[in-house]
């Protein structure tokens, strides 16, 4: 289980998101993207007020499988009330992820791309993709239109279609379905419900089994918009 961060002061607001989005300090001074749950916007095909525990459960998911693309994100308590809160990365801000999606899909993808279609993500964007001043770590960021126990992948990542997961992704899964097993389970359905647990546990079965990542679907909007 995650343990809370408790945020004591807002110093800014990120601009362009949908959602309230504010950079917050903890009382060590370490700075934090913060999204309130009262500041979520009502969408119609995801429960209201939900958001900011599937950005946290996309984090557990991502370290259960030991591919860390996803930023360090916790419980939140601040100023503005309860909410997700991930660590501020020192983005490289020359970074293009263009050249890594066309024309040709790059394998440095692959963690970002299984992870989506574990955690059923609605909205992968060009733009969540960051890479990290000094590491060169590429991270994922938006996490919150993720879990959804109906099929819900739009992503701007279909390069990977029809392909073989790699081993690295295999093994990846398989750790994830021990630690679903070993409690991850339950904490996604005492966060959630118990229909997303169970959709998580099939999807990473599914993969599994497969070994394959999925053709975009044809009953739906395969890319979110706009891609960026």
């Amino acid at each position: 289980m995650t343990e809370p961060v408790d945020l004591v002061e807002v110093v800014g607001r990120l601009p362009g998101a949908s959602n309230t989005t504010v950079l917050a300090l903890d009382g060590g001074g370490e700075p934090w993207v913060y999204k309130p749950t009262a500041g979520e916007q009502p969408l119609w095909d995801f429960p209201w007020r939900t958001l900011a525990a599937r950005e946290v459960l996309a984090y557990r998911v991502s370290e259960a499988m030991g591919i860390g693309v996803v930023p360090e994100t916790r419980p939140a308590t601040g100023p503005l009330g309860d909410g997700s809160a991930q660590r501020f990365l020192d983005e490289d801000r020359t970074f293009d992820p263009r050249p890594l999606v066309h024309p040709e899909p790059s394998p440095a993808l692959w963690p970002v791309a299984v992870l989506d279609v574990v955690t059923n993500q609605a909205d992968r964007k060009l733009g969540h993709l960051l890479r990290e001043r000094g590491t060169g770590r590429l991270y994922a960021i938006d996490n919150g239109l993720t879990f959804h126990p109906a099929d819900k992948l739009r992503t701007v990542l279909w390069g990977l279609a029809g392909r073989r997961l790699p081993r690295a992704m295999v093994a990846a899964l398989r750790r994830l379905a021990k630690a679903l097993d070993e409690g991850l389970a339950d904490e996604v359905g005492r966060m959630l419900g118990s229909a997303e647990a169970d959709a998580l546990a099939a999807r990473t079965r599914r993969l599994l089994e497969d070994r394959v990542h999925p053709h975009p679907p044809h009953d739906r909007p395969p890319v979110p918009w706009p891609p960026w």
